[in-house]
Formats: structure tokens, C-alpha cells, sequence
């Protein structure tokens, strides 16, 4: 093999499978420039006292919330971008499986709503840093200057904004050194994704701050600033703002999912529930513990209708693949009923009971959901498997909600060694869950033999039925995760640029389609396969791509032909024209960035909850009526 450098030349040089045209480097480079010059004039005039219509607006915006001004109207620009980023997100994730890669940041038109979304939710942050005048905005506010403090929760939401957006340049980069990776888990893509995500932390934290202020304020308790005055029950709209904010930690949490939501996931499907207990367990024990009884369920239903809303304008209004959804009911019932419990009361306890669960119970209760509208339901032969990754996962998610919600809640957090030990547990598990979903095997001298029937064309193209044969016959057991024929990025009115065919087994390494799939035009077309940690599979039909110099891999009636790594087949754009080992650095680098953003997570809820009023670190027994 020869070992290939990568040159200065190789970053530069711009084809169709790597890094964006220049001029659109240049236009992106001119955008974010003027984003920041406007941020900077509107921070000078406003703290010059030159302008005033801003405050004015942010007070507005405080008595409509009941917080003040500096955290109420950056909240109510989040909630816009956020929704903006996550439509722009879903389009484009439907744009890349139904018709391939794009020719770069700005020729895609999902991408302006991302780009929008995500310098709005630095913009949300920077909001929050802009507008304290003569005052300190809670006592965790972090100094800026002698008479300028910022809300640490802004800072949290800047910040994360900040990682999405550089993920952007760093994907351009990337492109340009390993060529276009067409899969949601791209290092530099798990950025982009993963900023916005966690940026709902800051967005709770930033709520909580308020509360904190304006109860400081009025000399009253956090709790007290929310009750109507007609009495000490919850504002009804307090209740459903804060119960959405948990909505949307659910949906933010659960994107990482979005490849197995269209059926196209290209890891190994026990990451499926493994991705489902983290979000719902940490997302809806956070919830039950913050907002109260029935909250989990608002937040599923609230997710549901974003998530269903997003679908139906991607798919039928604009004529993409659609895409379902986990519902995460089965896991906010379970929370539910264990929020019944005394336990309550005991909100790391609590929230471990819940998470475990949530990562037996509450699977199995979403597991009939996945049989009934997802195109892979999960296998008996995975359960096992599953439930090993599952449970550390649940139980440490759970655990870490239950801290965060002691934070929320104003009790404060356990001494530094326990919630260190917490997060630290938590990064490890996930890490080794994670490396261990990444095992794969491809099987060495293994072929398929695919006989192709015509049928009847479809978006002016051929269609055809297989018959393969696998050999070795026993290749294959009784349970695969699947033995599918998946085809890709052909667009088409009709077929909007997606078949799933789940094969019918008829006989030892024997199957049969159930469907017709495309063999012309762009269609990308390959038999796939996972059976435990063997994941491969063999192409069918492969037009010509010219841009990467691809040639065609036709169709023909009968073929033998050997199979190999289905990455090789998924992302056909992607070079392996470089060391070895410079992925693995690039990939490092990704990883450092990622747990910079944690750690500057961790850092802000610790300090507002040393600066919380009250709050004990010691505290271990709650009172009950908090919850």
C-alpha cells in the first residue's frame, strides 16, 4: 500500500468529494465577520447608553416571563433559532440520503437555516452577556470588566454556540483532508449537532439564574417567584414554558438517533437503544424531578409534535425522505412510576432507580414502538448486547439528571469528589458503550450471488427484484439485525430518493426482496448486512460519479460479487488517500474540543449552585414538597 502525504496542496485543492469552493469559504468568512461587528456596535451602543430601545425590549420581554430582562429575551430568541437550526437540520439530513452530497456550505439551502439557527444561539448568549447595566446579574455572574458582570448561563450558551459554529470551518477542513464523510457521526458533524444540543443546559441554567435574581430581588424564595398571586399554585404558563424547556433538551438530545429515524443508520443498530435510554433518561428524570408530577409526559408530547411538525414539512411538503421518530412514552411512564415512589425525595437515588428503569422497563415499552413504524425493529439476538450497553448508560444518565436537577431545584450539589466522580463515570461509560457499539467484523472469502428480475420502472428508471445467495451459507444467523437491500441519493417524485427492502429469508443463506428497488440514474443501491458485530454488504448498483472518479457498477442480471465494508459502500466519497494515523489526531482533536464543552458545562452549574442562596453541598435529603 502506498502511504500518501498530505500536503498543504491536498487541504487547498477543492473537488467535488472535498472541501468547499472558495468563494463560498469567502462568503461564510464575510457573514461570520459581520455577525461579530454587529455584535460588538450593539454591545457599545447599548452599554454607552446610546441606544435604548434594547433594554426596553428585554424588559418587555421580562414582564411577559416573569424573569429579568437579561435572561427573559435571550430565551425567547433561543426558542426561534433553535427551531430554525433543528428544521434546517432535519432538511438536510433528508437532503444528503435522498440526493447525495451537496457542492458545498451554500449550495445547500438547509444550510442557510442551520447557519441562521446556530449565529442566532451564539447571538442568544451574547444577548445575555450584552445587557446587565448597573447590576450584577445573580451572585454566580462571572466578571467582565470593573462594572460589567455576565450571567454565567449566557456564557454557557455563547460558548456552546460558538462550538456548533466552529464545527463549520473545522467540516470544511475535514472535507478537504478525508473527503466528504456523507454520515450524521462526522467528528466535525457531531459538532455542529452537539453544540446546539447541549446548549438547552445553558438555556435551564440561564432560566435558573433569572429565578435566582429576580427572588433576590423581591426578597422572596425561587419557588415563591413563580406562584400566581391569587395563591400558592404554579403559574399554569410557567409550568408549560419550563416543561418545554425539557422538551427541547429531549429532541436536542435525541438528534444523534436521526440516521436510524430515516433507516439508514451506518453503525451497528445496538446503538439504537442505547441512544434512546441516554436522551429520555437523562432528559425526563431532569424533568420529573424539576417540574413536577406528569411533566415527562408533556415533555414527550411536546417533542412528539415538534419532531411530527418537522417530518410532515421535510417530507410531503417538500418532497423528502420522511422520517419517524423514537416517542420516549414508554420511558417517561416508567419515570413516572417510580416518581410515585418515596424515593422522590432522593434525587440522585432517585434518579439511578429511574434511569435503570428506564433502560429495562421503558426499552422494552419503546421497543414495541420501534417494531410498529421503525424499519429495523430490534432483534432478540441484540437484547442482550443491548441491555449491556443500555443500563450503565440509564443509570449513570439518570444519576447525572438527578444532579442537575438538585441544581435546578436550589438545594445545591454533593462535595466536589461525588460530582466529579459522577460526570467522570458518566464520560467513561459512555466512551466505552460507545467503543464497544463501534466492533465490527467483516467476514473474509464471503460472497453473494444476486439474481435481478425486471419490474415495472419507476421515476423513469429501472426497477428490479433480487434473489441472493450468501456464501458461506451459514454466514448469517436465524436473528439478524438485518439482511436489507438499501437504495440512496436518487431522488425521483415518486421514490423521493430512498428504498428500504427488508429481505425475506427462503432458505439457508437464501432471500428474496419484498419490493422493487432502483437500478438507474444516481441511485446508490447495495445489499447490506448485520448480524451481531458483522456489518457488510456489496453494491448492486452504483452510478458513475465522475466528480470523484467513480465508475459505474452495473446492474446486471447475475453476479458474484465479494462483500466488504459497508463504509466503503455508505460513503463512497470519502478518501482513505492519507496516513493512517491523521485521522485518528483529527479525530482527537474533535474529542478535546467536546470535553472542553463539558467541562465548561460542569463548571457553570457548579458555580451557580455554590452562589445559590442557601444551597448546601452537603445536602443529601430533600423536602418533598419541591417536587
Amino acid at each position: 500500500m502506498v502511504n500518501v502525504s498530505v500536503t498543504t496542496s491536498n487541504v487547498i485543492a477543492q473537488s467535488e468529494s472535498g472541501g468547499a469552493a472558495l468563494d463560498q469559504v469567502f462568503g461564510m468568512t464575510a457573514a461570520a465577520a459581520v455577525v461579530s461587528l454587529f455584535l460588538l456596535y450593539l454591545a457599545f451602543m447599548h452599554r454607552t447608553r446610546r441606544i435604548t430601545w434594547l433594554a426596553r425590549l428585554a424588559d418587555y420581554a421580562g414582564s411577559k416571563l416573569n424573569l429579568p430582562g437579561w435572561a427573559a429575551l435571550p430565551l425567547v430568541l433561543f426558542v426561534s433559532t433553535i427551531l430554525t437550526a433543528f428544521f434546517g437540520f432535519i432538511w438536510d439530513v433528508s437532503l444528503h440520503i435522498g440526493r447525495g452530497r451537496d457542492e458545498g456550505p451554500l449550495a445547500n439551502p438547509a444550510h442557510y437555516f442551520i447557519l441562521v439557527g446556530l449565529f442566532f444561539l451564539f447571538i442568544a448568549g451574547a444577548l445575555a452577556i450584552i445587557l446587565p447595566l448597573d447590576e450584577k446579574p445573580g451572585r454566580a455572574a462571572v466578571k467582565i470588566t470593573r462594572t460589567w458582570y455576565a450571567p454565567t448561563g449566557g456564557l454557557l450558551i455563547a460558548g456552546s454556540g460558538l462550538y456548533a459554529l466552529i464545527g463549520f470551518p473545522l467540516d470544511d477542513i475535514w472535507h478537504r483532508i478525508f473527503g466528504q464523510d456523507v454520515t450524521l457521526w462526522g467528528p466535525t458533524h457531531l459538532m455542529l449537532i452537539g453544540g446546539a444540543g447541549l446548549s438547552l443546559i445553558g438555556v435551564l441554567l440561564l432560566e435558573h439564574e433569572g429565578r435566582l435574581a429576580l427572588a433576590a430581588a423581591r426578597q422572596t424564595s425561587p419557588d415563591e417567584v413563580d406562584e400566581t398571586a391569587q395563591g400558592p399554585r404554579r403559574s399554569v404558563l410557567s409550568w408549560i414554558l419550563k416543561a418545554s424547556a425539557f422538551g427541547g433538551l429531549l429532541i436536542g438530545l435525541s438528534v444523534f438517533q436521526i440516521e436510524f429515524d430515516f433507516g439508514v443508520e451506518q453503525f451497528r443498530l445496538v446503538f439504537q437503544p442505547m441512544l434512546i435510554v441516554g436522551a429520555g433518561a437523562f432528559a425526563l428524570v431532569a424533568a420529573r424531578l424539576v417540574v413536577g408530577r406528569g411533566a415527562t409526559l408533556f415533555v414527550v408530547a411536546f417533542a412528539a409534535v415538534i419532531r411530527e411538525l418537522t417530518a410532515f414539512v421535510v417530507g410531503p411538503v417538500l418532497g423528502e425522505p420522511h422520517n419517524v421518530f423514537a416517542l420516549f412514552l414508554g420511558i417517561a411512564v416508567v419515570v413516572e412510576l417510580v416518581g410515585l415512589t418515596p424515593l422522590v425525595v432522593h434525587r440522585l437515588r432517585f434518579g439511578m432507580l429511574a434511569g435503570f428503569a428506564a433502560a429495562t422497563v421503558g426499552l422494552w415499552l419503546e421497543s414495541l414502538w420501534i417494531e410498529a413504524v421503525f424499519v429495523y425493529p430490534w432483534p432478540t439476538s441484540m437484547w442482550v448486547e443491548a441491555l449491556a450497553m443500555a443500563v450503565p448508560v440509564g443509570v449513570m444518565c439518570g444519576l447525572t439528571a438527578g444532579l442537575f436537577a438538585q441544581l435546578l431545584s436550589g438545594d445545591g450539589l454533593p462535595a466536589p469528589a461525588v460530582r466529579r466522580t459522577i460526570v467522570v463515570a458518566l464520560v467513561l461509560v459512555l466512551g466505552g458503550a460507545t467503543a464497544n457499539g463501534l466492533m465490527i467484523d467483516v467476514p473474509e472469502n464471503a460472497t453473494a450471488t444476486v439474481t435481478l428480475a425486471d419490474a415495472a420502472p419507476q421515476d423513469g428508471g429501472r426497477m428490479v427484484t433480487a434473489t441472493v445467495r450468501l456464501d458461506p451459507a451459514d454466514l448469517v444467523s436465524d436473528d439478524p439485525e438485518w439482511v436489507a437491500i438499501l437504495a440512496w441519493q436518487g431522488a425521483g417524485d415518486t421514490l423521493r430518493g430512498l428504498v428500504v427492502d427488508r429481505l425475506e429469508r427462503t432458505g439457508p443463506g437464501m432471500y428474496q426482496s419484498t419490493r422493487p428497488v432502483p437500478a438507474h440514474g444516481t441511485w446508490k443501491t447495495f445489499l447490506r448486512i448485520q448480524d451481531g458485530r458483522t456489518l457488510t454488504g456489496t453494491p448492486i448498483f452504483m452510478a458513475a460519479d465522475p466528480g470523484i472518479g467513480a465508475s459505474e457498477v452495473s446492474a446486471d442480471a447475475q453476479f458474484t460479487r465479494q462483500l466488504q465494508s459497508e463504509t466503503a459502500l455508505l460513503q463512497r466519497e470519502r478518501s482513505f488517500d492519507h496516513p493512517a494515523w491523521l485521522f485518528g489526531a483529527a479525530s482527537l482533536v474533535v474529542l478535546v474540543c467536546t470535553l472542553a464543552l463539558i467541562w465548561a458545562l460542569s463548571w457553570g452549574a457548579v458555580r451557580i449552585s455554590t452562589e445559590t442562596p442557601g444551597a448546601s453541598v452537603s445536602r443529601r435529603t430533600l423536602d418533598s414538597s419541591s417536587v
